[in-house]
């Protein structure tokens, strides 16, 4: 059978593969002095890249195993947003910490290779080949600081994990495909229209294929390796993986359950709302105890992924666009919160909150820029994150989830305490250290972006909300 192959649909993905690639070859001919430009030479090849995302056609090819719509670009354009800032911010961190620059580089490109193929696959098979492209770079940038102990003991255990939970998602989707016959979403969706009546084995498959991918969102009960690795890996890592990962996780499912198992909703919706509903108050509660500023942002990314489920048990075009949306807004305010660590860490050599007393008189600028993140966080008005909540409960109340609604707000209040702790250290206590913190010239760019996006979404979201109202369109 002859069948046309449209490459054009790749030319992104070809495009960051090939950039990957020449900032690992051009590593082995730089000076060490020279090698810090690898940083800013890998943003230029993601903003083409994200250029050619929006320039590049949409359609099938691979046989309906690969897909570019308007879904899979609204998530590329936050895996990419995602990698720039990260670069952006660990410019400095890698010059004074890491040895191998290109490979920390080239790793994130190829990490943002495998989501970007992610979002874009339209069945079973190459959804998992692409998330493991995903992960596994992300297993060797946690581990990347070989002569730290805790860098070292949390790549170990989210490679041993990571693992685990691959093996249980395989095993779904094994499981789903013996049942099925077939690997696609669409195939899949005809198959529970038509002919499939269930049973205990696609429940079963339901349950796995949800456990394999809460891991990669750090939801609750597969959180265990969130704030070990979180604390562990390199800053910059954190930053990438608290938004760039759970963004992957959150287009598998909304792939996979929207598309495929739109039809079977009554199955598993009950088993998301009590996972949200844990992750919503675990998160929350135990971050109140944190004195380490990466391990509470780890608790939140656990809270946060609580809130954003409360739109999925929608499965509606709504709840689509609100998690994308809340997606995009997580990538300014978490990243941005993220950056603001990375900057005091080059400066205090410090990761805990008691660190930060006295700040705003040493850097009124990472002060007031931290605040807005955590109230953006919590979702306060007019920080985007309100505008992003506003849109996930809106979601859920549509189709009658009144209770859980009630709860989101609830731990959103009490997220509202242990963020507003940070803020106390650093207006109402005096540090040893008086000294001036001096922002690096592209930190402090990458700051006022993540500012920008943050207050101009939660001033004027319509731009945004227009451009990515296609994508549900595309699942339903």
């Amino acid at each position: 059978m002859n069948v046309q192959i449209d490459l054009s649909l790749l030319y992104p993905h070809l495009f960051l593969l090939i950039w990957a690639l020449l900032i690992f070859a051009i590593d082995f001919f730089m000076t060490e002095d020279n090698r810090p430009s690898l940083g800013y030479l890998s943003i230029v090849g993601l903003i083409i890249t994200a250029i050619l995302s929006f320039a590049s056609d949409k359609g099938t090819t691979f046989w309906g195993a690969f897909r570019a719509d308007t879904f899979s670009l609204s998530f590329n354009i936050i895996f990419i947003g995602s990698a720039i800032l990260t670069i952006a911010s660990a410019i400095d961190f890698v010059k004074d910490r890491l040895k191998h620059h290109g490979e920390f580089y080239g790793l994130i490109l190829l990490s943002t290779l495998g989501m970007m193929f992610l979002a874009s696959s339209s069945d079973l098979l190459s959804l998992y080949v692409s998330l493991e492209l995903a992960t596994i770079a992300l297993f060797v940038l946690v581990a990347f600081m070989k002569r730290d102990l805790k860098s070292t003991e949390s790549g170990l255990k989210y490679l041993i994990l990571g693992a685990a939970s691959s093996a249980i998602l395989v095993y779904g989707i094994s499981l789903l495909y013996g049942l099925t016959g077939t690997l696609t979403f669409a195939g899949i969706a005809e198959q529970l229209n038509t002919s499939f009546m269930g049973g205990p084995l696609f429940i079963l498959s339901i349950i796995l294929i949800i456990a394999g991918l809460s891991f990669k969102l750090a939801a609750v009960p597969f959180h265990m390796w969130c704030p070990d690795v979180y604390e562990g890996a390199p800053t910059p890592v954190t930053a990438y993986l608290s938004v760039a990962s759970k963004a992957a996780g959150l287009a598998a499912m909304i792939r996979i359950f929207f598309e495929g198992l739109h039809s079977s909703a009554a199955e598993w919706i009950p088993l998301i709302l009590t996972i949200s509903a844990l992750a919503m108050v675990l998160g929350n509660v135990v971050a109140v105890r944190q004195h380490n500023i990466k391990r509470l942002l780890a608790y939140s990314s656990i809270a946060q992924i609580g809130y954003i489920l409360v739109a999925f048990i929608a499965v509606s075009e709504l709840a689509t666009t609100s998690m994308i949306l809340y997606m995009i807004v997580y990538m300014f305010a978490n990243i941005g919160a993220f950056i603001v660590v990375i900057t005091f860490y080059n400066r205090s050599g410090s990761d805990e909150i008691i660190a930060y007393a006295g700040l705003s008189k040493r850097s009124p600028f990472l002060a007031i820029s931290m605040v807005i993140f955590l109230l953006s966080l919590v979702g306060i008005p007019p920080m985007a994150g309100f505008v992003g909540k506003f849109y996930l409960f809106a979601a859920a109340i549509q189709k009658g989830y009144y209770w859980i609604v009630v709860l989101g707000v609830l731990t959103s209040v009490i997220s509202l305490y242990y963020y507003m702790m940070v803020a106390y250290q650093m207006y109402f206590k005096s540090g040893d250290d008086n000294s001036r913190i001096k922002v690096n010239p592209t930190l402090a760019v990458a700051i006022l972006i993540a500012l920008a996006g943050t207050l101009f979404i939660g001033v004027y979201p319509e731009p945004v909300l227009s451009a990515i109202s296609g994508a549900s369109v595309t699942l339903f």
